[in-house]
């Protein structure tokens, strides 16, 4: 579907959120203004999983936040903590010149721009908005161009780390935009974030995310199946975990964020796959992931097949699990 498209029908079906960017010229001038003003709010549009821990790391850094979420609930902590809570995007646009969202899905990131009450209906000229949802590049493009037409700034950001370092302020940010206006971004990111780092143009951001996440899930699943395989051959997982993770096998998958309960603790898997990054939207990560190899032309054999995993895990109820839970899937599934 055409980014165009997905622009023009969120105005009619979704929520709420509408239009803006700003000339080149007046760049570092505003770049200055905001790093002056560095303390003034920070508007943040998505609790979730990601955003909760994100935002809490602003608040950590001294940052008073104008809040928003679809859902009420969860802005009840930060409004007993004394941060301004709002009915809409466009609100959190009318009481902040930064905001960071962090949303679900390309929808939802177009809605909280561009629907009926999004962020470009009352953006301010000169404000920098960072979108950290991962989405598709050819729509973080598109809604640079709208936000543009308004005098402000997009930028595109993506995350990776997960729940874990969303929560330390360890996360990774891949950053699209213009060059200019990359020291204003990353004086907030690094609030949240160890590593910023400038990838290009919009878009460029989230083509890293893409890839990144692509690898992810296909190393996971390796993972899992390297460690089924170990089990039923009689091997222990505490021990066959120690060793892939002192040879050539080791990733991240293997040695962080092992997908075998009661290898580690304080990850998904040690909490019947619980929390963390979900596998409805690792599918979603994948389908972009397919989509953007579809437009290039480029093979993702091993991409491919992780895709129809993970939406095969979708179907088989493990929509709302941890990612990591297709070792339980392949327990399950042995007749794959």
């Amino acid at each position: 579907m055409a980014a165009s498209f997905w622009l023009r029908g969120a105005a009619s079906g979704l929520r709420a959120w509408s239009r803006r960017q700003r000339p080149a010229a007046a760049s570092l001038a505003a770049v200055c203004s905001r790093s002056m003003a560095s303390k003034t709010p920070v508007g943040f549009i998505g609790l979730g999983n990601m955003g909760n821990p994100m935002a809490k790391n602003l608040m950590k850094h001294g940052y008073p936040l104008v809040i928003y979420d679809v859902f009420p609930d969860a802005c009840k902590e930060f409004q007993e903590a004394g941060e301004q809570v709002v009915s809409s995007p466009a609100d959190v646009a009318e009481k902040a010149d930064r905001i960071i969202t962090m949303l679900p899905t390309s929808m939802n990131a177009i809605e909280a721009y561009s629907g009926a009450n999004g962020i470009l209906k009352e953006v301010k000229k000169g404000s920098l908005l960072i979108d950290s949802s991962t989405i598709d590049p050819s729509v973080s493009k598109e809604l640079a161009k709208e936000v543009e037409k308004m005098g402000a700034v997009f930028m595109d950001a993506p995350v990776s780390g997960g729940v874990g370092a969303a929560r330390s302020g360890n996360l990774t940010f891949m950053v699209g935009g213009v060059e200019e206006e990359f020291a204003a971004a990353k004086e907030l990111l690094s609030c949240m974030g160890s590593n910023v780092v400038y990838c290009g143009a919009v878009g460029t951001g989230q083509a890293a995310k893409i890839c990144n996440n692509m690898l992810l899930a296909i190393s996971m699943i390796g993972t899992a199946e390297a460690m089924n395989l170990g089990i039923r051959l009689g091997l222990d997982p505490k021990l066959l975990a120690k060793i892939l993770n002192m040879s050539s096998g080791r990733c991240w998958s293997s040695d962080t964020y092992n997908p075998v309960p009661g290898v580690m603790v304080g990850v998904p898997s040690a909490n019947n796959y619980q929390g963390g990054f979900g596998t409805t939207l690792m599918a979603k990560d994948l389908g972009l992931a397919q989509d953007s190899a579809t437009n290039t032309k480029s093979p993702i054999l091993l991409g491919s097949q992780a895709h129809q995993i993970y939406r095969m895990m979708c179907a088989k109820g493990y929509s709302k699990k941890d990612f990591s839970s297709v070792f339980q899937f392949l327990r399950e599934e042995e007749n794959l």
